[in-house]
């Protein structure tokens, strides 16, 4: 099973995405988008039919009470668009954390802050898509 991971933000969506056998999550890049969703969903189903994957893994930004704000409501409505015209299955993931995690990790590789500015959303995806192929993996 190959996975694409996903991170969706303000103005980019991080990629990333799961070597043949599902195991390990690598960054695959970012799209940059003015909200504008329709464009960017035919941009993913580019990138399922290219690559061939079989499921989609998107974050889910929820707040620390665990509960569910406006850009998780947008995280649903993206991935009720991504099934309804891709037609793979998209699982959502718990993405709190994650983008400090990312930004924490290229830190300490003394990633320069021009440089982890252009990576993180990516650096992000890879997180959310290797937790959930971990979590899988122990089911």
């Amino acid at each position: 099973m190959r996975y694409l991971g996903l991170d969706l933000g303000s103005r980019t969506l991080g990629l990333s995405i799961s070597d043949p056998n599902g195991i390990i999550a690598t960054s695959l890049g970012i799209i940059r988008h003015n909200e504008e969703y329709d464009k960017l969903v035919f941009e993913v189903k580019n990138i399922v039919e290219d690559k061939k994957i079989d499921e989609i893994v998107l974050g889910l930004p929820k707040n620390m009470n665990n509960t569910i704000g406006p850009k998780g409501e947008l995280s649903y409505r993206f991935k009720d668009a991504l099934e309804s015209k891709i037609g793979i299955k998209v699982n959502l993931v718990d993405e709190r954390l994650t983008t400090k995690q990312a930004t924490d990790l290229l830190i300490s590789n003394d990633t320069s802050r021009k440089k982890r500015k252009k990576v993180i959303d990516s650096m992000a995806a890879t997180i959310i898509l290797q937790s959930y192929l971990d979590m899988i993996k122990e089911r």
